[in-house]
């Protein structure tokens, strides 16, 4: 039934919680510089097409990854472009249930716009995405529908502009980090490398791996659309990831996906409220940890 809401709202509204589109923009009010918005064509200047993915643009922790990482693009000077309000779900947690019908009609809308606004590989345009979902459905599946597109994760953008001294860590952070591996990043596509060398650029941050990383990592618990229901047997998995990292004694839990960022932040409120985890633990996107390491203090 929880799942039956979710393609509901993904079929009525192109978002897993019916939210109006309207308000896809909102995370961009406030921010110091301007953000384009395409509107017939990808202009000329633009080199990235920043997909904002339905997270990222409506759910409010997501949010605030959305403004870092642009405003690391803005400090970097590279030129990039939103899609803003005609932007809708890639499909992803359609799929990934088995409603193929839904992922097809978004799917084909989706690479319909990218092909009329010139985000095709033949455009010299390539895609950005905060979310390793949006990012391995537009590389590997909008291919079966007719998309072909040079898509990069946001930490491997990143990791690209720090190696080419376009952002310059110069701000210590005196703490200690471990990173979680987003299934759909790390396994999917094995990206294990940008975010943990971004992590290592920052000085004074000392990085510890949990156990289960990289090619063993272990899954949040969002996988498979999982998100969207709720789970009544047994330990719960975020919790038992949460548990893995608090373990390492790290003072931050570092994650590279919308989805992670939710289910690891909800385990870790439910230890520090049953007093297991100290309370200035914290959540934190990779993309987050750079900006405060670039901002000068």
């Amino acid at each position: 039934s929880e799942a039956g809401v979710m393609l509901r709202n993904l079929e009525n509204k192109g978002n897993p919680w019916g939210m109006n589109n309207s308000t896809r923009t909102d995370w961009m009010d406030g921010l110091p510089f301007e953000i384009k918005i395409v509107q017939d064509q990808i202009p000329e200047e633009v080199e990235y097409l920043f997909w904002v993915g339905c997270a990222g643009a409506l759910e409010d922790r997501s949010k605030k990854v959305s403004r870092a990482f642009a405003e690391l693009l803005h400090i970097a000077g590279v030129e990039f472009a939103v899609l803003g309000k005609r932007e809708s779900c890639t499909g992803d947690p359609a799929r990934r249930l088995g409603n193929e019908f839904v992922f097809q009609m978004l799917g084909q809308q989706n690479v319909e716009l990218l092909n009329s606004v010139g985000a095709g590989r033949e455009h010299n345009v390539k895609i950005v995405a905060t979310c390793p979902h949006c990012f391995n459905t537009i590389a590997n599946e909008y291919p079966q529908l007719g998309g072909d597109y040079e898509v990069v994760h946001h930490t491997q953008l990143l990791g690209k502009l720090v190696a080419e001294g376009h952002l310059v860590p110069i701000t210590p952070v005196d703490s200690s980090i471990t990173y979680h591996d987003p299934c759909y990043l790390g396994r999917h596509n094995k990206v294990y490398t940008p975010p943990r060398e971004i992590l290592g650029a920052i000085q004074g941050l000392t990085t510890t791996e949990m156990p289960r990383c990289k090619e063993r990592g272990f899954c949040c618990g969002a996988g498979g659309a999982r998100m969207w229901m709720e789970e009544k047997l047994g330990t719960r998995i975020n919790v038992n990831r949460t548990e893995e990292a608090l373990a390492t004694g790290a003072d931050r839990i570092a994650i590279g996906c919308p989805f992670c960022k939710v289910m690891i932040s909800d385990g870790l409120t439910s230890k520090q409220a049953d007093g297991s985890a100290r309370d200035e633990v914290e959540v934190v996107d990779v993309a987050q940890m750079l900006l405060a390491a670039v901002r000068r203090t």
